[in-house]
């Protein structure tokens, strides 16, 4: 049997409205996922502060990080790595984006 196609330009279509996590690699230190998001932002006042770096990529849509010390445009295409405990949030993303993100535990 061959192994399972996964489309990371497409969302599922189970989960059209809300922004959906799909874990594509997990191993001892790393996940590995796909992010589909519909406009959905950080919320007011939170910031992740997480203890592993991350790498992000948007790979369709638009997107604005927000740093401590300023915001970060993203278009498609744009990679980069978020170091740990480098506070940020998602200030806005459009209807369709579209991430990978690599969390690595620290």
């Amino acid at each position: 049997m061959p192994p399972e196609l996964t489309r990371l330009l497409q969302a599922r279509p189970d989960a059209q409205a809300q922004e959906s996590f799909l874990p594509l690699l997990q191993r001892d230190g790393l996940l590995l996922e796909q992010i589909v998001s519909h406009g959905q932002a950080s919320p007011e006042g939170f910031w992740y502060d997480q203890p592993g770096d991350e790498w992000v990529a948007l790979l369709r849509g638009s997107a604005r990080l927000q740093f401590a010390d300023g915001d970060l445009q993203l278009a498609a295409g744009d990679a980069l790595l978020i170091q740990a405990h480098c506070r940020h949030r998602v200030a806005e993303c459009s209807l369709d984006s579209v991430w990978l993100a690599l969390h690595l535990e620290p």
